[in-house]
């Protein structure tokens, strides 16, 4: 079998090309993402595993893995995602072609976790208005007009208990705040094990002292944080967001801060990445702003490339089950599909319609 893989010039982790290119038989193939598309699309199409950058801004639309380009590419049995979110790759596509969709689940988690406690930092206790007040040429404040506030005692809640939720909910314990949570995918049993007083939107939304957003980016997400949830929240509360831009709407986000309902916010992600310089929120010194860097750490790259590479080296081996698949119920599709690719000789024994 032609145990070929795709991946374009995006910055990677030196750690995933070792792995993928030592591995018997597996060829490793990196593509330009604008300039060569006729190079690109030649490479794909011989493809059996397409790695694929997570970020939605850093890659053409043409090579998102979606319908379109996965008719163009009749080998691919899986495409694999750099992150943990799947922004680039049509899910539900893959699995109408029997196409497995692997993410790095939790491999950034620790990096996401800590920049988020950073962030309630920054705005709570005003460090970056404290730093540009004293970068100015001109003085003439007191330490008092950069009063803050501290962490212990207020009230966390997150929208989002995985991997990086549940780990944001430990530091937020050991900063002495009472944290509550709200995730579809587990009950009050599973939030509490996972350092969270289980409660709907709803009340989360009118307890929290501080919002943090850890949910993906998906049609069930899509807008949730808007104009009516920032007027639930309480006066004077913080919002943070390191999961996805799209989930909060920024134009709703900004009148919440500049009528002063909410206190500030901190955001590492956006519509656009990176924002456009004029952005409003941009101008509110009570918004702390970074480039979606919250998972981007020298450790978490490493360890989302390793995870990656040892996926797709262990799927084209020998068609094992790739231990973060996004969609599960492709499998008995998609296993047929490799086995049959492994061993060109076996019959077809599942063929249900793409």
């Amino acid at each position: 079998m032609d145990r070929r893989v795709v991946r374009f010039d995006y910055w990677l982790d030196a750690a995933f090309d070792r792995i993928v290119s030592a591995a018997p038989g597996v060829q490793l193939l990196t593509c330009r993402r604008e300039g060569d598309d006729a190079a690109a699309w030649q490479a794909l199409a011989g493809a059996r595993v397409y790695q694929i950058t997570a970020a939605k801004d850093e890659l053409p639309r043409h090579w998102f893995a979606t319908a379109d380009l996965l008719a163009r590419c009749p080998d691919l049995l899986a495409v694999s995602s750099s992150g943990s979110g799947c922004d680039t790759v049509d899910i539900e596509a893959c699995t109408r072609a029997g196409v497995a969709v692997m993410n790095q689940s939790g491999g950034n988690a620790d990096s996401v976790a800590e920049m988020a406690i950073g962030l309630m930092l920054s705005v709570l206790r005003r460090i970056n208005e404290s730093d540009r007040l004293l970068r100015a040429p001109a003085r003439g404040f007191s330490r008092e007009d950069v009063m803050g506030h501290e962490l212990r005692g207020r009230t966390l809640g997150l929208v989002g208990v995985g991997e990086a939720g549940s780990r944001v909910a430990a530091l937020g314990r050991a900063f002495g705040m009472q944290v509550i949570g709200c995730d579809p995918a587990y009950d009050a049993a599973g939030l509490a094990a996972r350092g969270a007083e289980a409660v709907g939107f709803d009340e989360l939304l009118q307890r929290a002292d501080i919002v943090s957003l850890h949910c993906p980016r998906d049609a069930s997400t899509l807008g949730l944080m808007d104009a009516a949830a920032f007027a639930a929240m309480k006066p004077g509360a913080v919002f943070v967001s390191t999961a996805r831009g799209g989930i909060h709407d920024e134009a709703a986000l900004h009148a919440a801060l500049a009528r002063g309902h909410l206190a500030g916010a901190g955001l590492d992600v956006w519509d656009q990445e990176p924002p456009p310089a004029s952005h409003p929120l941009l101008a509110l010194p009570q918004v702390v702003a970074t480039f979606h860097t919250a998972g981007v750490t020298h450790e978490a790259r490493r360890n989302n490339a390793e995870l990656a590479a040892t996926q797709i080296v262990q799927l084209l081996a020998d068609g094992q089950r790739p231990a973060r698949l996004v969609n599960p119920e492709v499998w008995p599709h998609a296993r047929e599909r490799i086995a049959r690719a492994l061993d060109p000789s076996r019959s077809p024994s599942f063929s249900p319609s793409r």
